[in-house]
């Protein structure tokens, strides 16, 4: 706002607003021993929070190991066939799922980033 007789402006502060992003797919493994699949990935303050969900099919051999990376650590999630397992971290970096051959299921990830408008 400015005060036209004083020809002094006010500056506003920006407004942030929250952008949720989401993402889903389906992964298999494909070699034994199990080896990391890399899901998801992005710079460091890219996003404030995320929501990650594994879902293991009941077909599957054995458990899926999903690793979130996010700062200031890292979380894993242990899922076993015919279930699915969700967590919410702070600043998110990375996703990955550990899965071996014959192993399968869906995975979906809610992201939110902060943006100045």
């Amino acid at each position: 706002m400015c005060d036209k007789k004083k020809k002094k402006c006010k500056k506003r502060s920006p407004q942030a607003q929250i952008f949720q992003e989401k993402l889903c797919g389906n992964f298999k493994g494909i070699s034994d021993p199990a080896t990391a699949i890399p899901i998801w990935s992005a710079p460091l303050d890219d996003y404030i929070q995320g929501t990650f969900e594994v879902f293991n099919s009941s077909a599957s051999t054995g458990p899926l190991l999903g690793t979130i990376t996010s700062q200031p650590s890292a979380t894993d999630l242990e899922i076993f066939p015919g279930n699915s397992q969700a967590k919410s971290v702070l600043n998110p970096t990375s996703f990955t799922i550990t899965a071996g051959s014959g192993d399968s299921g869906t995975w979906c990830i809610n992201l939110y980033k902060r943006i100045q408008v």
